[in-house]
């Protein structure tokens, strides 16, 4: 059985039978590949208005594209968003700013192409050699190590940092002591040590925009899709 909707069908498939031995009936949604992505971000405003969630306009295609990423909903309730972080943001990618990830599955999720029509590239250092030795040399992780090369770059940048606290706290000490100003800190590692410690000292910098996923949720994924999120907005 068929019933209309508005971008896809529901097929009700009868007499499946599951692991008990029951027979029960399942519907699938019919949707054109092209609509799959346009169906979820439906459903996701479906159930943010069932729980009566309501985004500010500007910050909604981030927080949906983080639920989409994720099918996890508390992003609506965990990502913070610094007075005009959005704006702000924007306005840098016109710019020609480019990104910083610190892994690179990160990179290699964001939207390169968009984003070098405003004139940005995508930076991950983690694997670089010199970023190896330094890191040993100086007994330091290699993030921390990929943050220090970063304040040699002569450009408009923003952070995304997704998997290392350790690369969140150093950014941190680098804008505190001058050495570099970001145009957007987005600080979304996922984990325990030092994860949710590492967030709320960016959530205390004053001049610096960011958007940050409170608590030990994130991952390179969302980093990336906060990246694309933005990218698409413009």
């Amino acid at each position: 059985m068929r019933r209309k909707g508005r971008s896809y069908t529901l097929e009700t498939i009868e007499n499946v039978t599951d692991k008990n031995h029951t027979q029960t009936k399942i519907e699938i949604e019919n949707v054109l590949p092209t609509e799959i992505e346009k169906r979820s971000f439906e459903i996701i405003t479906e159930e943010l208005k069932q729980e009566k969630i309501f985004l500010p306009d500007i910050q909604a295609p981030i927080t949906k594209r983080c639920i989409h990423t994720s099918a996890d909903f508390d992003y609506a309730k965990n990502l913070v968003f610094s007075e005009h972080a959005v704006e702000k943001a924007l306005d840098a990618i016109r710019n020609g700013a480019s990104i910083v990830t610190d892994t690179q599955m990160g990179k290699s999720g964001i939207n390169k192409k968009r984003l070098e029509q405003y004139g940005g590239q995508v930076y991950c250092f983690m694997s670089d050699e010199d970023v190896a030795q330094a890191a040993k040399k100086n007994g330091t992780t290699r993030a921390v190590a990929s943050m220090e090369k970063a304040c040699e770059l002569d450009e408009k940048l923003i952070f995304a940092i997704g998997n290392a606290p350790t690369a969140l706290i150093h950014l941190y000490e680098l804008i505190r002591n001058g050495r570099i100003k970001p145009e957007l800190v987005i600080g979304v590692p996922v984990g325990f040590v030092n994860v949710v410690q590492s967030k709320e000292l960016i959530l205390t910098l004053e001049d610096i925009p960011y958007i940050v996923a409170r608590g030990r949720k994130g991952g390179s994924n969302i980093a990336a899709c906060i990246c694309n999120a933005l990218i698409y907005m413009l």
